[in-house]
C-alpha cells in the first residue's frame, strides 16, 4: 500500500473509532467520511462494507486482548488472569456501542469479516479458562463459548443506561459463578 493510501486508511480508522465510540456501530458511514475530510468513495475503497470497517477497528483491540492473555498467563494466577482478561474483554467490547451484537453474530458466521478476529480473541480467553479449570479454580461445565457469551452480554448491558450502573455488580456475580473458590 502506498504511503498516502496508508495515511488515509489510518486516518479513517482513527476518525471511525471516535465516531463509533460516540454514536455506536450503526453510525453513518457518510458522517465518518465527512469528519475524516474524505469522500465516501475513499471510505469505501478502504472499507467496502460497514463490517469491514468494524473488523479493522476491532482487530486491533482483539489482537491486544490476545496479547494480554499471553501476558496474564505469565504474570498472574490462572483465576486472576481469567478475570482480568474477562474484564478487559468487556471494556473493549463496550468501547464501541453496538459492537457486542456484531461480535455475537460474527462468531457464528465464517463469512463475516469479523469472524477470524473474534475466533482468535475467544480462543485466548478459552485458554485462560482451561488453565483455571485444570487447577480446579474454575467450574468445568463452561467453555470458551460460554465465557465469550457472558462477556458479550455484560458489554451489551453496559450499553443500556438502565443497566450500565449494574455492570460491575453483575461482573462480580458472574465471576463468583465461574470461579470455584472466589475471593471475598
Amino acid at each position: 500500500m502506498r504511503a498516502d493510501a496508508r495515511k488515509n486508511r489510518d486516518h479513517l480508522l482513527a476518525v471511525a473509532g471516535t465516531v463509533i465510540a460516540e454514536q455506536g456501530a450503526e453510525a453513518s458511514l457518510r458522517d465518518i467520511a465527512r469528519q475524516a475530510d474524505v469522500g465516501l468513495a475513499t471510505l469505501f475503497r478502504h472499507f467496502p462494507t460497514r463490517e469491514a470497517l468494524l473488523e479493522a477497528l476491532l482487530r486491533v483491540n482483539f489482537d491486544e486482548l490476545t496479547a494480554r492473555a499471553d501476558e496474564l498467563e505469565q504474570s498472574s494466577s490462572p483465576d486472576e488472569a481469567l478475570l482480568l482478561w474477562l474484564r478487559d474483554f468487556i471494556a473493549y467490547a463496550h468501547n464501541y456501542r453496538g459492537v457486542a451484537t456484531a461480535m455475537m453474530a460474527a462468531i457464528n458466521d465464517p463469512q463475516s469479516a469479523l469472524h477470524a478476529s473474534c475466533v482468535t480473541m475467544r480462543a485466548s480467553g478459552a485458554r485462560l479458562l482451561t488453565q483455571a479449570q485444570a487447577q480446579g479454580l474454575a467450574r468445568n461445565d463452561i467453555d470458551g463459548t460460554d465465557l465469550f457469551a457472558l462477556g458479550g452480554s455484560l458489554a451489551w448491558l453496559g450499553e443500556h443506561p438502565k443497566f450500565a450502573s449494574r455492570t460491575d455488580h453483575l461482573f462480580e456475580v458472574i465471576a463468583s459463578a465461574i470461579l470455584t473458590n472466589p475471593s471475598p
